[in-house]
């Protein structure tokens, strides 16, 4: 009798339960068949690429998980990734009106054709809640306009992290050239961007802001951290050069005019033909390493708007140019723009109307306050001599309403007196190199 019950309460909770089982699946996939699987995924499912060549693209086309179930597409955490080859026409990741969405672990070849690796397409539809990750996106140099992961629809929260794109036209651009394609809430994090012909990453202007069901209305705050942008290599010269980075202006009224990048700790590196950093807009930017052996380092000026709410503090420059500079437009004078707390070594070290607290030198006098300023990379150590850095504290007050102010360049916790990106002195962490910062 014991048995037949229990019998039945097995049968029962079978039936209770299969509705979930089957809507949280792992579905194994290779390259015959990913296709035909991927239109069949539902909210929960996982579908797992295994390692091989992938010739006929990704469309995530009208595909949604749910806040509490995404979709998750993937290669094998270990070993050998799936790799998809470029095709003539067809951007080789295409999204299209989805939502909830992961994406990790693939590599994308562009074989140098003029198609990007990821895109966000359709001007009147959206995408929502995706997840990029590990992906190595390589061969999407064909021209300056091909770019390694690209949106151009409406888009929120977007995280966009450890992710290695190599010699790319564009690494990463968000948004539309003509504004009306908002990049909101988003967080760019630990994405190695390297020897891109124009910028690593932009963040392109934004119009009003269009009424979309689902998108935030209430300030959002866009947070770049962690990452590695360099153009060492490879930049396009003359009219075309770009920044390392590029960050536009919010709404300038209405829903979004209130919104904020928060930038920090980042890793900039060389530029041989534009500046490392250029931004409008409502920016703080902090805890940076800023090393440029030819151009400007940090450029806040008017681009499409003017610079408004913007703070510069706990950063660390060195350049034989400009360090960092705060060219306001009309209207500016309106907005806090501070630069405060930062070490800059640079023959221009600051031009701003609004500076305090900064530890500022030549260049060449780097090496009296740094610990090895000019080694080469991997070797490079940014750090400060706890001889010659003494002085006041700093006034933290305008800083403490962004995420992460309080601890340095390599997350560590900083004291009142500290100034540049690195809150201690002479204490060893992770050394800047051309790979993914830990």
């Amino acid at each position: 009798m014991f048995c037949i019950s229990l019998r039945r309460i097995v049968f029962l909770l079978l039936l209770l339960f299969s509705p979930i089982l089957q809507a949280a699946s792992i579905v194994t996939a290779d390259a015959d068949n990913y296709r035909e699987l991927l239109s069949r995924l539902e909210p929960g499912d996982t579908l797992l690429l295994q390692p091989g060549i992938y010739k006929k693209g990704l469309p995530v086309h009208r595909l949604h998980g749910n806040k509490d179930n995404p979709v998750i597409i993937m290669g094998p955490s270990n070993g050998p990734l799936p790799v998809f080859l470029a095709r003539p026409g067809n951007n080789t990741i295409s999204i299209i009106n989805a939502s909830y969405i992961v994406i990790r672990n693939l590599e994308l070849d562009g074989q140098g054709m003029a198609v990007d690796g990821v895109k966000c397409e359709g001007h009147a539809d959206w995408a929502h809640h995706i997840t990029l990750e590990n992906l190595v996106i390589k061969g999407h140099g064909n021209n300056q306009q091909t770019v390694g992961i690209s949106t151009k629809c409406p888009a929120w929260n977007w995280v966009i992290r450890s992710n290695t794109i190599w010699g790319a036209g564009t690494g990463i651009y968000l948004g539309n050239s003509d504004g009306n394609a908002p990049f909101v809430g988003g967080l760019i994090e630990h994405n190695l961007i390297v020897d891109t012909i124009g910028y690593n990453l932009q963040i392109k202007h934004q119009n009003a802001r269009p009424e979309i069901p689902g998108m935030p209305s209430e300030p959002s705050v866009t947070i770049i951290r962690h990452n590695v942008f360099s153009k060492e290599k490879g930049a396009a010269t003359g009219p075309l050069a770009r920044p390392n980075v590029l960050v536009g202006h919010w709404p300038v009224k209405g829903n979004g005019s209130k919104d904020t990048y928060e930038i920090y700790g980042n890793f900039f590196y060389q530029n041989p033909t534009e500046a490392l950093f250029q931004g409008e807009g409502n920016i703080a930017l902090y805890n940076n390493l800023f090393v440029n052996g030819h151009g400007d380092a940090i450029r806040i000026q008017p681009h499409n708007d003017i610079p408004r709410a913007i703070h510069v503090f706990y950063n660390t420059v060195i350049t034989p140019k400009t360090g960092i500079s705060v060219i306001s437009g009309q209207g500016s004078e309106n907005y806090v723009q501070q630069v405060s707390a930062n070490v800059i070594f640079a023959s221009k070290p600051i031009t701003a109307k609004s500076q305090k607290s900064n530890s500022i030198g030549k260049r060449e006098d780097a090496v009296d306050y740094l610990l090895k300023p000019f080694a080469p990379l991997g070797a490079m150590d940014l750090y400060s001599k706890v001889s010659n850095m003494k002085s006041q504290p700093v006034d933290t007050t305008s800083f403490r309403v962004f995420t992460d102010w309080d601890l340095d360049f390599n997350r560590r916790k900083r004291d009142e007196y500290s100034r540049g990106a690195y809150g201690g002195e002479g204490i060893t962490g992770w050394l800047p190199q051309i790979e993914r910062k830990p």
